[in-house]
């Protein structure tokens, strides 16, 4: 039952902190240390994708770790807890991000070239543009709803 509890909190800690590391350290550093916008795009965007994955992988393993572990405890998995149709909206969003509007972004990259260079009133930067903030949004409401899981589970797990 520990186990249960530790994969829980590991898989929120590694998602929730990769989000909050990845706002508030790696973006704004890329965009302040290399030399141009395009190159910290760049890296920035392959860095998503990457937390992304780990966004993936540690929501499937709190959702059967969480029911599992309610299963124990109370002899029912609890499906449709709050915590749980959160993360799964968490995880609807992460894709959303990974599978619709980044690829997008990365097609409208590779046509501009370098993004900033382009006028403010060209299509493709428009669209770049708002694909940026949909992005950005998406970020942010997985990241809130991140610490409301966290809270949820705390919540939880300190009632046992």
């Amino acid at each position: 039952m520990s186990f249960l509890r530790f994969l829980m909190l590991l898989s929120l800690i590694c998602w929730i902190g990769g989000l909050i590391f990845f706002a508030f350290v790696l973006a704004p550093t890329a965009f302040s240390v290399l030399p141009t916008t395009h190159l910290a795009g760049n890296v920035v965007g392959r860095a998503l994708g990457k937390l992304h994955w780990i966004g993936f992988v540690g929501g499937i393993v709190y959702l059967i770790s969480s029911l599992l572990y309610s299963r124990v405890i109370d002899g029912t998995a609890h499906a449709f807890a709050v915590r749980h149709v959160l993360l799964c909206l968490m995880l609807a969003l992460t894709l959303i991000s990974q599978f619709g509007i980044i690829p997008r972004m990365d097609v409208l990259r590779a046509s501009l070239g370098e993004v900033s260079a382009a006028p403010a009133d060209n299509p493709e930067r428009v669209q770049f543009d708002a694909l940026h903030v949909w992005s950005t949004r998406v970020e942010s409401a997985v990241l809130l709803l991140g610490l409301i899981v966290v809270y949820l589970t705390a919540q939880q797990l300190g009632m046992r």
